[in-house]
């Protein structure tokens, strides 16, 4: 028995310092696999010996029955809330007094200050007796809080039993719980896709998972902590500085911000907000300011408190990026893909730094979800260069008479069908070839290598004719004269001539290419090439029923509307004919049976790398030939992947996936076995 516990409290000492390294310092000394090893094995001498196990263990995180209500605690010392600067003399003047009160030189920039971000969550306070967690408790007025101890012990940034040594035998430390950017977004992504209700921002994330009676719930929840000071505290002692004491709380097992620093004087403390201003889109956390606090504990003692916060701190706040204003409209824009998206026109307000009129709605389910009518009133929210977007509405608010807004049934820019296709959040326009806002990104398409291959045709001589409202359809690029195109901006007569004779050259091609080339949404290379070859001609590709085009391989039901929708388009059909009408023509064929019966029928190749003696289209032709599928990205359902030199993240994930992989003389051999 006793080598039992021996061995159990090694564990657990183990298990203690690995979520330090991991949790604190950011630093794994150990893989993942190695973690759950330890972790399986404490788990084991626990269910044989149940006697053995105590609250301290990481094993007992999360396990408490639901609670009914939550207790009150009384803090000792009192949770104070800070005062607020939002502008430098402000700051100017908090320096004045703190420096008066000490008898310094104000403009000496002698005196230190602890500087680190305003994280926005949820302030806690954790007790901790014999280095053992016994209680944590919210703010709640600064005198008293609720008992969330079930919920925090779920937080794996906040040790059970604190490490190392010297810490006192009562320890109260402050601190606040938050919710990671990346873990704010992932979570509202799954409550999405669960029909669940989201949370509107990462503080109003912390400040309900701490306040659910089932810590299961709050298990569920990324949830962090940076420890930022320490209130009651009865025997031991702590270093002379707060800085110091940070770094000792660190020590001991507590995570602490990593941004923060010590600087001297106003100075210091106005360069320390630039910096964090600058940083703050790129931290992993929302902040909305920077604390200030005198150093020197001696010094925080002698200019004491005002009765609700100390005259030693204060929070320099940024520019608000949450505020109320009225939507005046709501308008549909339509992206270069197509995508038909909600904007909200908005009574002008000043938000994160600027003047916001206009806020992006994503798509119809997210404007129905959030219910935004016009007349609301609305929290508009904007972090730095992210396009500002409607939070929520303030229901209370709304007027008389309002009605749900519904996605239009054409186009607001061509007129042509709004398609939404499934449970697909996202609506489209069917104009394709015609619609004015998808314009430029479809003719690049036209012209890439594997569509028409008009070379010298680029992405900027596009947009250049496409601003000065020259080329309007793919039918215009046949329509360019050389005289014209010299006369633009970095061309001249030979890049224009050689222009011309490209365009000319590109007017035979192949049905498939054509079919790529109009930019059908999911109908790629193979899908293109699949259908020229079931239907040979064009006009019957047009007027293929959607229960036709499914008999072809590689199209779906899906893939099928999209097909239909696209040549049921009047607007589309006008700019073939166009196509046509200019020469640009193709051999075609009888019907035939695409090579879905031949010996490699039902499996799925990927190519990636430079094969030594062909090209990647020429290994994807010889694949096709024997009913073969080429495909652009690696999953469970590939068979093949071939590789040549540079191969890339395609090669890794095969490997990862445990799929078959093979060089050019492997495909080969492959092709000429079978």
């Amino acid at each position: 028995m006793a080598s039992v516990k021996e061995e159990l409290e090694s564990l657990k000492e183990q298990i203690r310092h690995h979520n330090y390294q991991y949790h604190v310092l950011d630093d794994p000394e150990i893989p993942d696999a190695e973690y759950d090893r330890l972790m399986r094995r404490l788990q084991a001498i626990e269910r044989e010996h149940p006697d053995l196990i105590t609250d301290d263990s990481p094993t007992q995180r999360v396990g408490d029955a639901p609670i009914a209500a939550f207790g009150t605690v009384q803090h000792q010392v009192p949770m104070l809330s800070l005062d607020n600067a939002f502008a430098e003399e402000e700051l100017r003047e908090f320096h004045r007094r703190v420096t008066d009160r000490l008898e310094l030189e104000a403009d000496a920039g002698t005196l230190e200050y602890a500087a680190e971000p305003k994280l926005d969550g949820a302030a806690v306070s954790l007790l901790y007796e014999e280095g053992r967690l016994v209680r944590a408790a919210t703010r709640g007025d600064g005198t008293t809080g609720e008992d969330i101890t079930h919920n925090v012990r779920t937080i794996d940034a906040v040790p059970l039993k604190l490490i190392g040594s010297g810490y006192p035998p009562s320890l109260e430390v402050r601190g606040e719980v938050f919710m990671p950017k990346a873990g704010f977004e992932a979570y509202n992504e799954q409550a999405r896709a669960k029909g669940e209700k989201t949370f509107v921002n990462p503080r109003n994330a912390a400040a309900g998972s701490l306040r659910q009676l089932d810590p299961r719930l709050t298990a569920e929840r990324p949830l962090d902590m940076y420890a930022y000071s320490v209130g009651k505290i009865d025997g031991g002692d702590l270093p002379a500085t707060h800085s110091e004491v940070l770094d000792r709380l660190q020590s001991w097992g507590l995570k602490v911000c990593p941004e923060r620093g010590v600087v001297a004087g106003v100075e210091g403390c106005l360069a320390f907000y630039k910096e964090m201003g600058a940083k703050r889109d790129s931290l992993p956390y929302e902040i909305d300011g920077v604390v200030y606090k005198v150093n020197d504990l001696v010094q925080q003692r002698e200019l004491g408190f005002v009765s609700r916060a100390p005259r030693w701190a204060i929070a320099h706040k940024f520019p608000a990026q949450e505020e109320l204003t009225t939507v005046e409209g709501v308008e549909f824009q339509v992206g270069r893909t197509g995508a038909v998206t909600p904007v909200a026109r908005l009574k002008p307000v000043f938000v994160g730094g600027v003047t916001v009129s206009n806020a992006t709605l994503h798509n119809i389910d997210e404007l129905h979800r959030k219910d935004v009518r016009v007349g609301d009133t609305v929290t508009i929210r904007r972090a730095g260069d992210v396009i500002p977007e409607v939070v929520g509405v303030i229901a209370s608010r709304r007027p008389k008479g309002t009605k749900p807004v519904q996605l239009p049934k054409r186009c607001p820019v061509c007129g042509s069908t709004v398609a939404r296709e499934g449970d697909e959040a996202v609506a489209r326009c069917t104009g394709g070839l015609y619609c004015a806002a998808q314009r430029a990104e479809s003719l690049k398409h036209f012209v890439s290598r594997k569509a028409m291959d008009i070379e010298g045709l680029g992405s900027k001589l596009i947009e250049q004719l496409v601003t000065i409202d020259r080329i309007k359809t793919p039918a215009d690029i046949f329509r360019l004269e050389k005289e014209e195109l010299a006369a633009l901006e970095r061309m001249g007569d030979k890049s224009a001539e050689n222009l011309i004779t490209a365009i000319d050259a590109s007017r035979s091609t192949t049905l498939e290419r054509f079919l790529y080339a109009l930019g059908i949404r999911e109908v790629g290379e193979a899908t293109a090439a699949a259908l020229a070859t079931h239907f040979g001609k064009l006009d019957a590709v047009m007027s293929a029923a959607e229960s036709e085009l499914v008999d072809v391989p590689d199209v779906g039901p899906i893939v099928a509307s999209r097909i239909r929708s696209f040549f049921g388009e009047e607007h589309n059909r006008e700019v073939i004919q166009a196509l046509r009408d200019l020469g640009v023509h193709w051999e075609e064929s009888e019907p035939q049976q695409s090579p879905a019966d031949g010996p490699l029928a039902g499996k799925t190749f990927v190519l990636t790398g430079t094969l030594p003696n062909m090209t990647r289209d020429e290994a994807k032709k010889k694949i096709q030939a024997l009913g073969g599928k080429v495909t652009g990205s690696v999953s469970k359902n590939t068979t093949y992947v071939v590789f040549g030199e540079k191969a890339g993240s395609k090669l890794t994930k095969a490997q990862q996936l445990g799929v078959e992989t093979i060089d050019e003389a492997g495909l080969n051999s492959l092709l000429k076995s079978s």
